[in-house]
């Protein structure tokens, strides 16, 4: 009986930190989207300060759907690559700590490491600590990144090895966007 409620109240929690998720995802999305053009006259008018403040922009994506990739090109273009590639390197990091955080929760909610093995497909045999497929896995298109840091938090991967991989790979993406960004904007110039 006792096993009842508490698989009851499991959902109830995990309901409870969905939902949460997808309000704040729902708000920060009508946020950047209704004000994208006043964020950048905002970044070009505050100068350096601009820099820290992209960082909490990156962030605030980490809790979206939507990608960075475009910030990163439109920054690039006012603060030049390499400001921007450190800048989307700590952003997305951060971006990837809330996400592996919101992982963490649902996998503590839903009690993921029992259920893991159960998974359809082999799933359940991804090897969520390995360092290749942290970095590797990380350069899907489309949601990869947003993927694999809710996966690794789901799966109680260590912070440490999570954090390391997440920065060496988020530079080497941040470099390619910013660069490759700036050289195209430059075409048009």
């Amino acid at each position: 009986m006792k096993e009842i409620i508490k698989a009851k109240i499991d959902r109830t929690k995990l309901a409870v930190v969905l939902i949460t998720v997808l309000v704040i995802i729902l708000i920060v999305i009508l946020i950047l989207s209704r004000n994208l053009d006043s964020i950048r006259a905002f970044l070009l008018r505050s100068g350096q300060i601009g820099l820290v403040i992209s960082v909490g922009l990156y962030g605030l994506l980490g809790a979206s759907p939507i990608p960075s990739e475009p910030l990163t090109v439109l920054l690039s273009a006012l603060y030049g690559p390499l400001n921007i590639t450190i800048v989307a390197t700590l952003g997305n990091l951060l971006a990837a700590l809330v996400e592996y955080y919101i992982g963490r929760k649902i996998g503590d909610v839903s009690d993921f490491q029992k259920r893991r093995q159960k998974l359809p497909f082999g799933l359940g045999k991804i090897p969520a600590d390995s360092v290749v497929f942290l970095i590797v896995a990380r350069f899907l298109p489309g949601y990869g990144a947003k993927f694999i840091s809710v996966f690794s938090g789901i799966c109680h991967v260590r912070l440490w090895r999570y954090t390391w991989t997440t920065v060496l790979s988020t530079l080497i993406g941040a470099a390619i966007v910013a660069y490759g960004g700036f050289g195209i904007l430059n075409l048009f110039k």
